[in-house]
């Protein structure tokens, strides 16, 4: 799901393997390290990701950095 709003974006993605606080914030962190991104909020119990970046992100790059966290990125959530 992705929906602009004045000049951001906003998308929500699938990451599996989160169970705990600790690993919200190892995908946060990563994830808020990408060019453009201006907020991340992970939430373990649904796996969601909601990502708020000035220009949609290259998935590829969002892969890289759940993966560099230890997660496995599913998809962008329908």
């Amino acid at each position: 799901m992705s929906a602009d709003t004045d000049t951001q974006t906003t998308t929500v993605y699938r990451v599996t393997g989160m169970t705990c606080g600790h690993c919200e914030g190892a995908v946060t962190t990563e994830l808020s390290a990408l060019p453009g991104v201006a907020s991340v909020k992970a939430v373990a119990a649904t796996g969601e990701v909601t990502v708020v970046s000035a220009a949609p992100l290259d998935e590829a790059d969002v892969r890289a950095a759940v993966d560099e966290a230890g997660y496995e990125l599913a998809g962008q959530q329908a």
